[in-house]
Protein backbone atom coordinates (compact mmCIF):
# COMPACT_ATOMS: atom_id res chain seq x y z
CA UNK A 1 0.00 0.00 0.00
CA UNK A 2 2.85 2.35 0.91
CA UNK A 3 4.66 1.47 -2.33
CA UNK A 4 1.55 2.23 -4.40
CA UNK A 5 1.06 5.60 -2.69
CA UNK A 6 4.74 6.47 -3.23
CA UNK A 7 4.48 5.56 -6.93
CA UNK A 8 1.39 7.74 -7.43
CA UNK A 9 3.03 10.67 -5.63
CA UNK A 10 6.19 10.29 -7.73
CA UNK A 11 4.22 10.28 -10.98
CA UNK A 12 2.33 13.44 -9.99
CA UNK A 13 5.55 15.25 -9.15
CA UNK A 14 7.09 14.27 -12.48
CA UNK A 15 4.07 15.55 -14.37
CA UNK A 16 4.12 18.80 -12.44
CA UNK A 17 7.81 19.32 -13.11
CA UNK A 18 7.69 18.38 -16.78
CA UNK A 19 8.80 21.43 -18.81
CA UNK A 20 6.36 22.78 -21.32
CA UNK A 21 8.79 22.32 -24.23
CA UNK A 22 9.18 18.56 -23.68
CA UNK A 23 6.36 17.58 -26.00
CA UNK A 24 6.12 14.40 -28.01
CA UNK A 25 5.56 14.68 -31.76
CA UNK A 26 1.97 15.51 -32.56
CA UNK A 27 -0.19 12.53 -33.41
CA UNK A 28 -3.17 12.33 -35.76
CA UNK A 29 -5.35 12.00 -32.65
CA UNK A 30 -4.78 15.65 -31.68
CA UNK A 31 -8.12 17.14 -30.49
CA UNK A 32 -9.83 18.59 -33.59
CA UNK A 33 -11.28 21.62 -31.78
CA UNK A 34 -7.91 22.86 -30.50
CA UNK A 35 -5.32 24.78 -32.54
CA UNK A 36 -2.50 22.47 -33.54
CA UNK A 37 1.06 23.49 -32.52
CA UNK A 38 3.28 24.17 -35.51
CA UNK A 39 6.75 25.26 -36.55
CA UNK A 40 7.20 28.47 -38.55
CA UNK A 41 10.49 28.90 -40.37
CA UNK A 42 10.84 32.44 -41.70
CA UNK A 43 13.51 33.05 -44.31
CA UNK A 44 13.57 29.82 -46.31
CA UNK A 45 15.60 30.25 -49.47
CA UNK A 46 15.97 26.67 -50.56
CA UNK A 47 16.54 23.11 -49.44
CA UNK A 48 20.29 23.50 -48.86
CA UNK A 49 20.45 26.14 -46.15
CA UNK A 50 19.68 26.85 -42.51
CA UNK A 51 16.00 27.56 -43.19
CA UNK A 52 15.51 24.43 -45.26
CA UNK A 53 17.37 22.19 -42.82
CA UNK A 54 15.44 23.59 -39.85
CA UNK A 55 12.13 23.02 -41.60
CA UNK A 56 13.06 19.42 -42.43
CA UNK A 57 14.23 18.76 -38.88
CA UNK A 58 11.05 20.23 -37.38
CA UNK A 59 8.89 18.07 -39.64
CA UNK A 60 10.81 14.97 -38.59
CA UNK A 61 9.98 15.83 -34.98
CA UNK A 62 6.28 15.71 -35.85
CA UNK A 63 5.37 19.40 -36.14
CA UNK A 64 3.48 20.76 -39.14
CA UNK A 65 5.79 23.33 -40.73
CA UNK A 66 4.98 26.67 -42.33
CA UNK A 67 7.64 27.67 -44.84
CA UNK A 68 7.93 31.44 -45.22
CA UNK A 69 10.02 33.16 -47.88
CA UNK A 70 10.00 35.31 -50.99
CA UNK A 71 10.05 32.70 -53.75
CA UNK A 72 7.03 30.36 -53.99
CA UNK A 73 8.82 27.92 -56.31
CA UNK A 74 11.63 27.33 -53.79
CA UNK A 75 9.17 26.97 -50.94
CA UNK A 76 7.06 24.45 -52.87
CA UNK A 77 10.14 22.39 -53.73
CA UNK A 78 11.06 22.10 -50.06
CA UNK A 79 7.45 21.44 -49.07
CA UNK A 80 7.33 18.53 -51.50
CA UNK A 81 10.47 17.02 -49.98
CA UNK A 82 8.89 17.24 -46.51
CA UNK A 83 5.64 15.68 -47.72
CA UNK A 84 7.46 12.87 -49.51
CA UNK A 85 9.12 12.06 -46.18
CA UNK A 86 5.73 11.89 -44.45
CA UNK A 87 5.70 15.36 -42.92
CA UNK A 88 3.21 18.21 -43.18
CA UNK A 89 4.28 21.44 -44.85
CA UNK A 90 2.47 24.65 -45.78
CA UNK A 91 3.83 27.39 -48.04
CA UNK A 92 3.43 31.09 -47.26
CA UNK A 93 5.14 33.57 -49.60
CA UNK A 94 5.58 36.89 -47.79
CA UNK A 95 7.23 40.25 -48.29
CA UNK A 96 8.77 40.53 -44.85
CA UNK A 97 9.70 44.16 -45.39
CA UNK A 98 6.02 45.13 -45.18
CA UNK A 99 4.32 45.14 -41.74
CA UNK A 100 0.90 44.44 -43.26
CA UNK A 101 2.27 41.34 -45.00
CA UNK A 102 3.69 40.00 -41.73
CA UNK A 103 0.36 40.57 -39.99
CA UNK A 104 -1.45 38.78 -42.83
CA UNK A 105 0.99 35.87 -42.54
CA UNK A 106 0.16 35.15 -38.91
CA UNK A 107 -3.54 35.76 -39.49
CA UNK A 108 -3.47 33.10 -42.20
CA UNK A 109 -1.74 30.66 -39.85
CA UNK A 110 -4.42 31.34 -37.23
CA UNK A 111 -7.15 30.70 -39.80
CA UNK A 112 -5.57 27.37 -40.71
CA UNK A 113 -6.13 26.09 -37.17
CA UNK A 114 -2.49 26.22 -36.07
CA UNK A 115 -0.67 28.01 -33.28
CA UNK A 116 3.08 28.84 -33.17
CA UNK A 117 5.12 26.47 -31.04
CA UNK A 118 8.58 26.77 -32.61
CA UNK A 119 9.43 29.89 -34.63
CA UNK A 120 12.77 30.53 -36.33
CA UNK A 121 13.53 33.92 -37.87
CA UNK A 122 16.23 33.32 -40.46
CA UNK A 123 15.65 36.15 -42.95
CA UNK A 124 18.28 38.67 -43.96
CA UNK A 125 18.86 41.26 -46.67
CA UNK A 126 21.77 41.26 -49.12
CA UNK A 127 24.99 40.58 -47.24
CA UNK A 128 27.11 42.30 -49.87
CA UNK A 129 30.24 44.42 -49.40
CA UNK A 130 29.68 48.13 -49.98
CA UNK A 131 31.89 51.15 -49.37
CA UNK A 132 30.08 53.06 -46.65
CA UNK A 133 30.62 56.48 -48.23
CA UNK A 134 28.98 55.20 -51.41
CA UNK A 135 26.14 53.25 -49.81
CA UNK A 136 22.69 54.59 -50.60
CA UNK A 137 20.04 55.19 -47.93
CA UNK A 138 17.84 52.71 -49.84
CA UNK A 139 20.39 49.92 -49.29
CA UNK A 140 20.59 50.73 -45.57
CA UNK A 141 16.81 50.80 -45.28
CA UNK A 142 16.48 47.51 -47.14
CA UNK A 143 18.86 45.86 -44.67
CA UNK A 144 17.04 47.37 -41.71
CA UNK A 145 13.57 46.39 -42.95
CA UNK A 146 14.27 42.75 -43.83
CA UNK A 147 17.00 41.93 -41.31
CA UNK A 148 15.83 43.87 -38.23
CA UNK A 149 12.27 45.21 -38.55
CA UNK A 150 10.89 41.99 -40.02
CA UNK A 151 12.41 40.03 -37.13
CA UNK A 152 10.83 42.43 -34.64
CA UNK A 153 7.40 42.15 -36.29
CA UNK A 154 7.52 38.36 -36.55
CA UNK A 155 8.66 38.01 -32.94
CA UNK A 156 5.87 40.30 -31.77
CA UNK A 157 3.19 38.34 -33.65
CA UNK A 158 4.55 34.98 -32.51
CA UNK A 159 5.10 36.18 -28.95
CA UNK A 160 1.52 37.41 -28.59
CA UNK A 161 0.22 33.97 -29.48
CA UNK A 162 2.75 32.07 -27.37
CA UNK A 163 2.15 34.14 -24.24
CA UNK A 164 -1.54 33.22 -24.35
CA UNK A 165 -0.51 29.55 -24.14
CA UNK A 166 2.39 30.11 -21.74
CA UNK A 167 4.86 28.23 -23.96
CA UNK A 168 6.86 28.32 -27.18
CA UNK A 169 10.27 29.17 -28.59
CA UNK A 170 11.41 32.06 -30.78
CA UNK A 171 14.89 31.61 -32.21
CA UNK A 172 16.71 34.29 -34.19
CA UNK A 173 19.57 33.64 -36.60
CA UNK A 174 22.47 36.00 -36.06
CA UNK A 175 25.85 36.33 -37.73
CA UNK A 176 29.43 37.35 -37.03
CA UNK A 177 28.24 40.86 -37.91
CA UNK A 178 25.84 40.76 -34.96
CA UNK A 179 28.87 40.91 -32.66
CA UNK A 180 31.45 42.92 -34.57
CA UNK A 181 31.51 45.25 -37.53
CA UNK A 182 34.04 45.09 -40.35
CA UNK A 183 34.87 47.35 -43.29
CA UNK A 184 32.44 47.16 -46.23
CA UNK A 185 29.63 45.66 -44.16
CA UNK A 186 28.27 48.67 -42.26
CA UNK A 187 24.69 48.23 -43.50
CA UNK A 188 24.50 44.52 -42.73
CA UNK A 189 26.28 44.77 -39.38
CA UNK A 190 24.13 47.66 -38.16
CA UNK A 191 20.95 45.70 -38.93
CA UNK A 192 22.22 42.47 -37.39
CA UNK A 193 23.44 44.23 -34.25
CA UNK A 194 20.04 45.89 -33.90
CA UNK A 195 18.29 42.53 -34.19
CA UNK A 196 20.58 41.02 -31.56
CA UNK A 197 19.88 43.85 -29.09
CA UNK A 198 16.15 43.50 -29.65
CA UNK A 199 16.31 39.72 -29.13
CA UNK A 200 18.05 40.19 -25.78
CA UNK A 201 15.31 42.58 -24.64
CA UNK A 202 12.59 40.21 -25.77
CA UNK A 203 14.19 37.25 -24.01
CA UNK A 204 14.05 39.05 -20.67
CA UNK A 205 10.49 40.21 -21.23
CA UNK A 206 8.94 36.92 -22.34
CA UNK A 207 10.86 34.40 -20.23
CA UNK A 208 8.69 34.94 -17.12
CA UNK A 209 5.65 34.22 -19.31
CA UNK A 210 6.95 30.85 -20.46
CA UNK A 211 8.35 31.82 -23.86
CA UNK A 212 11.96 30.96 -24.69
CA UNK A 213 13.76 33.50 -26.89
CA UNK A 214 17.32 32.89 -28.08
CA UNK A 215 19.80 34.48 -30.46
CA UNK A 216 22.10 32.14 -32.40
CA UNK A 217 25.31 33.64 -33.79
CA UNK A 218 26.34 31.85 -36.98
CA UNK A 219 30.03 32.67 -36.79
CA UNK A 220 31.29 31.23 -40.07
CA UNK A 221 30.43 30.22 -43.61
CA UNK A 222 27.46 27.87 -43.95
CA UNK A 223 27.65 24.97 -46.39
CA UNK A 224 24.61 25.84 -48.50
CA UNK A 225 23.19 27.55 -51.57
CA UNK A 226 23.57 31.10 -50.27
CA UNK A 227 27.29 30.71 -49.54
CA UNK A 228 27.99 29.17 -52.95
CA UNK A 229 26.18 31.98 -54.78
CA UNK A 230 27.53 34.86 -52.68
CA UNK A 231 29.91 37.59 -53.84
CA UNK A 232 29.09 37.24 -57.53
CA UNK A 233 29.98 33.55 -57.55
CA UNK A 234 33.13 33.80 -55.44
CA UNK A 235 31.27 32.03 -52.65
CA UNK A 236 31.73 28.75 -54.52
CA UNK A 237 35.51 29.30 -54.56
CA UNK A 238 35.53 30.21 -50.86
CA UNK A 239 33.54 27.06 -50.08
CA UNK A 240 36.03 24.96 -52.05
CA UNK A 241 38.99 26.50 -50.20
CA UNK A 242 37.39 25.94 -46.80
CA UNK A 243 36.55 22.33 -47.67
CA UNK A 244 34.03 20.33 -45.71
CA UNK A 245 35.28 20.89 -42.17
CA UNK A 246 35.76 24.61 -42.65
CA UNK A 247 32.04 25.32 -42.98
CA UNK A 248 29.00 25.04 -40.75
CA UNK A 249 26.53 22.39 -41.84
CA UNK A 250 22.87 23.44 -42.07
CA UNK A 251 21.87 20.13 -40.49
CA UNK A 252 24.11 20.79 -37.50
CA UNK A 253 22.64 24.25 -37.04
CA UNK A 254 19.10 22.86 -37.30
CA UNK A 255 19.85 20.24 -34.64
CA UNK A 256 21.11 22.96 -32.31
CA UNK A 257 17.97 25.02 -32.90
CA UNK A 258 15.79 22.08 -31.94
CA UNK A 259 17.93 21.38 -28.87
CA UNK A 260 17.35 24.96 -27.75
CA UNK A 261 13.61 24.48 -28.19
CA UNK A 262 13.76 21.37 -26.03
CA UNK A 263 15.60 23.04 -23.13
CA UNK A 264 13.92 22.93 -19.74
CA UNK A 265 12.78 26.35 -18.40
CA UNK A 266 15.16 26.03 -15.45
CA UNK A 267 18.19 26.28 -17.75
CA UNK A 268 17.44 28.29 -20.88
CA UNK A 269 20.13 29.51 -23.25
CA UNK A 270 19.52 33.05 -24.51
CA UNK A 271 22.53 33.32 -26.80
CA UNK A 272 24.87 30.81 -28.35
CA UNK A 273 27.49 30.95 -31.10
CA UNK A 274 28.16 28.22 -33.64
CA UNK A 275 31.25 27.71 -35.79
CA UNK A 276 33.02 24.86 -37.59
CA UNK A 277 35.59 23.11 -35.44
CA UNK A 278 38.57 23.87 -37.72
CA UNK A 279 37.99 27.61 -38.00
CA UNK A 280 40.24 29.71 -35.70
CA UNK A 281 38.54 32.06 -33.24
Amino acid sequence: MVNVAFTVLKERLLVRRAPAHYSAPMSPAHPPNEPRPCAIVIGVGGIAGIGGATALHSARQGLPVFLVGRTPAKLEALAEVIRQAGGVAHVQACDLAEPDAVEALFTAIDASGHVPEFVVFNAAYLNMPRLFLRTSPRFFEGNWRVTALAGILCAQAAGQRMVRRGRGSILVTGASASMRGKPLFAAFASAKASLRAFTACLAHELAPQGVHVAHVVIDGVVKGDRARQAFFGLGALISWVLKRDGRLTPQGVASTYWALHQQAPGAWTHEIDLRPHQEPF
